[in-house]
């Protein structure tokens, strides 16, 4: 069921199995596994995840598809078999001594802030890739998770012997070029000035070749979101087939705080299940350590939802087909 305003009063009085805290492939899959476990299971997404950029999944079986027809067609399948939807955007979560308390702003304005509660949580709210700041946004928007890649994984092979830019972040971001190198060699390195490039980091890219680039980017050039150059505030203009973003990104995590969770840098440590450091509590897809692949993500949520079912179905006993039972003879 999709909760709207008419539903919060009640949804919030019952107590879920589980809810899962992002709508993008790793929750969808935990989703549905949950709701076809017969479990009662609240999905709620806050939208425009790093699947939504995402205009073809090249590598991921069995056809090529866009984020958004992964998305949708996931959310279809979790509803189907009976999960609950909410649009809206978890603030915090709280452990309040064998359930969890899951604060939600429902709706940018005239918000509400219903307060659900489950035994279980599984945090699969990801994160979104950094893109170039530029005075006109939707520029970027046009050409982003088209020919303007994110992801060297996923989109390297559509890069292959192109004319590639690649955007860094930051020193360390330039050492991608090496591994783009992998499918191109014609590479250029634009930083845009954000950051002091190194002395041995400049030979290195001299050695291989690779222009460094430090002005600011004014624009994107292109038509029908295939971009083909890109304008410089000089002016100037710099011909590509293709680009790599590579500016690091942002985790949708700030809800999980006060939890106190195991990290390594910035991703959940988890066990071989997603379990994380917090024994009801499971981690998929992009937040957890491991390679962020949307393959990885479905998985992830293949087994967050399986561990979370083998406990709950533990502490049930096993039902008895009662009509079968003998019954006591009558002296």
């Amino acid at each position: 069921m999709i909760l709207k305003h008419e539903h919060l009063e009640a949804k919030q009085q019952e107590l879920y199995d589980v809810i899962v805290v992002g709508g993008g492939a790793g929750g969808l899959s935990a989703a549905v596994y949950l709701a076809r476990y017969n479990l009662k299971v609240l999905v709620i997404e806050k939208g425009r995840g790093r699947s939504f950029w995402m205009q073809k999944l090249w590598n991921y079986l069995p056809a090529v598809i866009s984020g958004k027809e992964l998305i949708e067609g996931g959310r279809m399948m979790a509803l189907d078999y009976g999960a609950d939807w909410l649009n809206g955007f978890v603030e915090s979560v709280q452990d309040t001594g064998g359930e969890f308390a899951v604060r939600v702003k429902y709706r940018l304005k005239n918000s509400e802030y219903p307060v659900f509660r489950s035994k279980y949580l599984i945090a699969a709210s990801g994160l979104i890739d950094v893109l170039p700041h530029l005075a006109d946004m939707q520029n970027v928007y046009e050409y982003a998770g088209y020919n303007l890649h994110v992801c060297l994984i996923c989109d390297g092979h559509e890069m292959t012997d192109q004319r590639a830019a690649l955007i860094a972040g930051s020193e360390s971001a330039i050492n991608t070029a090496f591994f783009l190198s992998w499918f191109t060699p014609y590479i250029s390195v634009l930083t845009q000035g954000a950051f002091p490039v190194s002395e041995a980091m400049r030979t290195k890219l001299a050695e291989h070749g690779y222009p460094l680039i430090e002005k600011p980017i004014a624009r994107f050039l292109g038509r029908d979101h295939v971009m083909d150059g890109i304008e410089f505030t000089d002016g100037t203009v710099l011909k590509v087939d293709t680009g790599l973003v590579s500016m690091g990104s942002i985790r949708h995590n700030e809800y999980l705080e006060g939890l106190d969770l195991q990290k390594d840098s910035e991703d959940i440590v988890t066990d071989g299940y997603c379990r994380t450091s917090h024994p009801r509590l499971f981690a998929v897809g992009d937040l957890k350590k491991g390679l962020n692949q949307v393959s990885i993500a479905v998985a992830d949520g293949t087994l967050a939802a399986t561990a979370i079912w083998k406990e709950i179905r533990r502490e049930q006993p096993a039902r008895k087909w009662l009509e079968n039972l003998r019954q006591p003879e009558v002296v």
